[in-house]
């Protein structure tokens, strides 16, 4: 095939990228120069002249649209003739790439080997999330206990219940922080008593109120702390003998 004319067109869209074999959906109505078919939803130039993908000997290819990265390529690697697919956009004057035409039998050849693909990547998937879930639950066993040293008077159920809820991963919270990953105690402190502050003082009803966030912090600060100086004992939390 002849290459490609290396400039614009006074009369068209300028030529298409050399980049191998390249195959053009034009923007006007073109009709082939050989065989007067058209319009064409795909053409090759030569010579500058439009040819339709039959007069090219590329009509027995099929279109595969850009967007899956795996499959492209592998239909390609598949494909014993293929080529680019190209269309000029008008906003920012260059050529975009459309997809590749390709082999049918290598394009199902591809399309075969993602599947393979697809399938071990559910599996690794799956035994991602059952290897994450587990960290999880060491994680947050771990956050349990080192509330439970720092305030020894906290229910065992209520630290438990404040890991969990400060280390759910994917919640941004101070548990998935890097502090709170390395168990750090401002970190743990902080978690308590973002809990104290939301379940054992009027702070959200304030915030209800339309109360702003720094005055509602203030109004019950000494709640808070007084949550956690008893936690901090270590009695607070020892049920009494009958």
């Amino acid at each position: 095939m002849p290459p490609l004319p290396p400039g614009p067109s006074p009369s068209s869209s300028p030529a298409p990228p050399r980049q191998g074999l390249v195959v053009v959906q034009p923007v006007r109505r073109k009709h082939c120069a050989a065989c007067r078919r058209g319009p064409l939803s795909l053409l090759v130039l030569e010579e500058g002249r439009p040819r339709c993908l039959d007069c090219a000997d590329l009509g027995h290819l099929v279109f595969l649209p850009r967007g899956d990265t795996a499959l492209t390529r592998r239909s390609r690697e598949e494909s014993t003739l293929s080529a680019v697919v190209v269309r000029f956009d008008r906003r920012r004057g260059r050529y975009e790439r459309q997809g590749v035409l390709v082999e049918e039998v290598a394009l199902s050849r591809a399309e075969e080997r993602c599947l393979a693909d697809a399938e071990a990547r559910r599996r690794r998937r799956a035994r991602d999330a059952r290897r994450r879930a587990a960290e999880d639950v060491r994680f947050t066993e771990a956050f349990a206990a080192e509330i439970r040293r720092l305030f020894p008077g906290c229910p065992a159920e209520r630290a438990r219940a404040v890991a969990a809820h400060a280390s759910a991963r994917g919640s941004g919270r101070v548990g998935r922080s890097a502090a709170g990953r390395a168990l750090s105690e401002g970190a743990v402190v902080c978690a308590v008593r973002a809990s104290v502050r939301h379940l054992d003082t009027p702070y959200d009803r304030l915030l209800m109120d339309k109360v702003a966030r720094p005055e509602a912090r203030r109004r019950t600060a000494n709640a808070v702390e007084s949550v956690l100086r008893t936690w901090r004992n270590e009695e607070a939390g020892t049920p009494r003998a009958a």
